[in-house]
């Protein structure tokens, strides 16, 4: 996945942004302006479309540098847009082009970010040379006029007002840089039907990926574990048929013990084969999320209280998902957070459902710290669900599941 790099410079790559941003913004402005106004006046004629689709794979460029800016300078990470499909023929190319979402607004962010850098300049440079120039404005005016001035109530004014200016710097810089991040999202990324297909795509990977592994690891669980323990069990039966060979006498204890070996054979395939099918389907589940969380909430070694609020039973797809998910987040709670207690929340409205598990431990969970919560994620968005991660160091740790309750 194409993403800019992030590299956060701090109040200082704020500043810098603001001075180099605009020459940028002016070259943005005035490129997407000029677009606008000649596509305009060559739309009747045969030089307007090819035109408009040579300035819209300029305007894809300018997004590229301008993400890259804001990347390197304001630390925001933006997910590059999908590459434009290459269709055979000019025509269909510039088809093409000429229906990019991501062109069209990009032209509209160098728009939009024409005043917002002339904004930026103002704060930046000639704020702080403004409120200079006022706080030393005693200082000058002495220094052009020959002989004694006594001080006034100017330049008491004009030292109160430098300083004002001179404070309200670092604030503008800030609301600037917010206003430019917020924009840069909104524009410079990917449209939110390209983020849904990408996170679609991904999602259905790592679900492809996972339902081979557990294939592979179902096979070979069946082969090693299941089968040898059938065939042990054949073994003893066949014991227990040659014991009751027509020309022998029966040797009842024999044959009681190689019973009571078969029975106990029997009873350790039946175990088995109940654990392998256990991640299939969970049996817990037959009763529903009411009666399958209680029970997982049992078998944990941190205690767990559970506040359950669910009137109707979601989709299978979806109450499978959340059980796994609360499976998950439980051992997490046991295995890495230190907890002594936690709290597990389930309450659902009319489309959507909410899993919470809440624990009072040394807190520091986050996605891609290897504790699952990231391929959690991405099995939750395979069903349109979202996980969210509250956990400061220190703690408590809060991690929401949220899911609807129908496909």
């Amino acid at each position: 996945m194409d993403v800019t790099e992030r590299s956060d410079g701090g109040p200082a790559g704020e500043w810098l942004f603001a001075v180099v941003g605009l020459p940028l913004a002016l070259l943005g402005g005035t490129y997407a302006l000029a677009v606008l106004y000649a596509g305009t006046l060559l739309s009747l004629t045969v030089f307007g479309l090819p035109f408009v689709v040579v300035a819209l794979l300029g305007a894809r460029g300018a997004g590229a540098l301008h993400r890259r800016l804001v990347g390197r300078l304001l630390g925001e990470r933006i997910e590059a847009p999908a590459r434009l499909p290459r269709p055979a023929g000019l025509v269909a190319r510039g088809r093409v082009v000429l229906g990019d979402p991501v062109a069209w607004r990009t032209l509209l962010y160098l728009v939009l970010r024409l005043p917002l850098g002339v904004l930026g300049f103002v704060a930046a440079v000639l704020l702080p040379l403004g409120g200079g120039w006022l706080l030393g404005f005693p200082l000058w005016i002495r220094l052009l006029e020959p002989g004694p001035r006594p001080a006034g109530w100017l330049d008491a004014a004009s030292v109160v007002t430098g300083l004002v200016v001179l404070f309200a710097v670092p604030g503008s810089i800030r609301v600037l840089t917010a206003a430019n991040r917020g924009l840069a999202r909104l524009l410079l990324g990917p449209a939110r039907a390209q983020q849904r297909v990408r996170q679609l795509e991904t999602a259905r990977a790592t679900l492809l990926a996972e339902n081979t592994d557990q294939l592979r690891r179902l096979e070979r669980d069946l082969h090693d574990g299941t089968q040898a323990r059938l065939v042990a069990l054949a073994i003893t039966l066949s014991l227990a048929d040659d014991a009751l060979a027509p020309d022998t006498e029966p040797d009842t204890g024999r044959l009681r013990t190689l019973v009571e070996r078969a029975r106990s054979q029997t009873d350790d395939t039946i175990a088995e084969l109940r654990r392998l099918t256990r991640g299939i389907h969970p049996v817990a589940l037959d009763g529903g999320l009411g009666e399958a969380l209680p029970g997982l909430t049992a078998t944990s070694p941190v205690p767990v209280t559970v506040r359950l609020d669910v009137p109707e039973r979601p989709d299978p797809v979806v109450e499978r998902a959340l059980y796994f998910c609360a499976a998950e987040l439980l051992t997490n709670v046991a295995k890495h957070s230190g907890a002594r207690s936690a709290e597990l929340m389930a309450s659902a409205t009319e489309d959507r459902i909410r899993l919470t598990v809440r624990d009072d431990g040394h807190g520091g969970a986050a996605l891609g710290a290897g504790t699952g919560l990231t391929g959690l994620a991405e099995r939750l968005a395979a069903v349109d669900g979202v996980l969210r991660v509250d956990s400061p160091p220190g703690g408590p740790t809060v991690i929401t599941a949220e899911l609807p309750t129908r496909l």
